[in-house]
């Protein structure tokens, strides 16, 4: 702020000195009394700028304090959170660790049970393949007696077709090799012909059964005896021998029949037996005997006693079937396998006695 000063009047150069100096200190009083004044008005409007600018810094210095004391409260609000955010994530971290404890444990049981599964399969599928193996066994075992004992081919091919089925249940690809041999055996057998056999087994026991039915011959009628001439000497001797022909009595005709009936039927299970045991030549012979008794005792103009002669015929003219195969490959590689498979697993390791004392 600037003070004007008073313009000094110009004296007329007609004033006297004495007049001049007076005036010079008026003025000079005046200038100093401007000078405190204006130093006044400065000081005083330096106090009220500073006074302002005071108030102005206290204002400022309340609302720092204030936004001071907002972060304080925000900072010790934020350390609260943090203090709690490290105190869950301590408990997650613990939580987590439990649970990963937890999971390495079920992981270690699973394991376990998979082992355990594993082991029990293991141990039916051995189960499954010993059983099936002992039943292979078993039923080879069985084939052979009844093809060495009874001769049935037909029994014997079933069989083997029952121990292939009970092979092919079992899981060990070792052995396809006995399969092989079994298929090699079935083969042998069925080029046995056992149907054939078979059915002239079935053709003999159709006319063993039959021969009851058929008619006998007719008799002859013989000439009555006393319309006979007797000659002299028949005559003499008749006078103390007596001769009575009985072939015309009915009891002993029907023992004829009965024992002609027994003997064809005889010489029909002898010509069963000799086609079981593949004895061409007494088998031919057995069919030629009940061929020569069906003729000699039966009717031959009867239709059915034709049919049996026919069908001895036939039974004559079919070529025997070939020689029975020798059996037992197949069970004893099947034994050999097993005996070498035994061999093979290691011994189990035997359980410690937990009672025992160190």
């Amino acid at each position: 702020m600037e003070t004007e000063t008073p313009a000094t009047r110009s004296t007329p150069a007609t004033r006297e000195p004495g007049g001049q100096g007076k005036t010079g200190t008026r003025s000079r009083r005046t200038g100093m009394i401007w000078l405190l004044v204006l130093l006044a008005v400065l000081i005083a409007l330096g106090w009220w700028l500073q006074r302002q600018l005071r108030e102005q810094g206290s204002e400022q210095t309340r609302v720092l304090e204030t936004r001071l004391d907002q972060l304080a409260r925000s900072n010790e609000q934020l350390r609260r959170d943090l203090e709690s955010l490290r105190s869950r994530d301590a408990d997650a971290k613990a939580i987590n660790q439990g649970i990963r404890e937890e999971l390495l444990a079920y992981n270690e049981r699973s394991r376990a049970l998979e082992d355990a599964v594993a082991n029990l399969a293991e141990q039916h599928l051995g189960h499954r393949d010993a059983m099936a193996l002992d039943e292979a066994e078993f039923i080879l075992q069985l084939a052979g007696e009844r093809l060495a004992l009874f001769r049935d081919a037909n029994g014997a091919l079933a069989a083997y077709r029952l121990a292939d089925s009970a092979l092919a249940a079992a899981e060990d690809p070792l052995f396809a090799n006995v399969r092989q041999t079994i298929a090699a055996e079935m083969r042998a057998l069925e080029e046995a012909k056992p149907v054939q056999v078979r059915a002239s087994l079935d053709a003999l026991v159709e006319l063993g059964a039959g021969l009851h039915g058929l008619p006998l011959k007719k008799t002859i009628a013989t000439p009555d005896a006393g319309k006979r001439p007797l000659s002299r000497w028949r005559e003499i001797l008749g006078r103390f021998v007596r001769i009575n022909d009985d072939s015309t009595a009915p009891q002993l005709s029907t023992r004829n029949d009965e024992l002609n009936r027994s003997l064809i039927a005889v010489d029909v299970h002898i010509a069963e037996t000799m086609l079981l045991a593949r004895d061409e030549p007494g088998f031919k012979a057995a069919l030629a005997r009940v061929r020569g008794g069906v003729a000699n005792a039966f009717d031959p103009d009867d239709a059915r006693v034709q049919a049996t002669m026919a069908t001895l015929d036939r039974l004559a003219a079919m070529p025997m079937a070939p020689a029975l195969p020798q059996l037992g490959s197949a069970l004893g590689e099947l034994r050999n396998l097993r005996t070498t498979r035994a061999l093979s697993r290691p011994i189990p390791a035997p359980i410690p006695n937990q009672g025992a004392t160190p």
